[in-house]
């Protein structure tokens, strides 16, 4: 028998076994207009937003005051143990709620400027206002 021919995937049950899966942790947003809360997920990221989720690992209320966030941070580690990747916003909101290990999810804003850099340069003082030459009085 063929070797190509026993690799492929029989059903749909073993092509989703068979392909890779990444996993990711983002955020699947709820609620009504203008009251958004959202939802902490672990699912492929091949799937929609809304659908396809492994688990919910928690929720954040950003409208109420103060903002509420409540995680799983056992169930987050073991996700990212697991090979799951976080966003950039769920990365920079559980690391705040004490979370480990997840600073190499979080990307730099591109325009941000370096404290050093303010520092380095010195001061310039603006350009003096050119005064025109005083007017000579008329010779007769």
């Amino acid at each position: 028998m063929d070797l190509l021919a026993l690799m492929q995937p029989v059903g749909r049950l073993h092509q989703r076994s068979m392909r890779f899966a990444m996993l990711i942790i983002r955020l699947q947003r709820t609620g009504r207009e203008n009251i958004p809360t959202y939802r902490i997920a672990v699912a492929e990221k091949s799937n929609p937003v809304k659908g396809g989720v492994h688990e919910y690992l928690g929720h954040y209320l950003p409208a109420a005051q103060p903002p509420v966030v409540e995680v799983n941070v056992e169930r987050v580690q073991y996700w990212v143990s697991k090979g799951a990747m976080a966003s950039d916003t769920a990365a920079r909101l559980l690391s705040k709620n004490g979370v480990k290990g997840l600073d190499r999810y979080i990307t730099r804003y591109a325009k941000r400027k370096s404290k050093n850099a303010e520092e380095v340069a010195p001061a310039t003082p603006a350009p003096a206002a050119a005064t025109p030459p005083p007017a000579e009085a008329p010779q007769a």
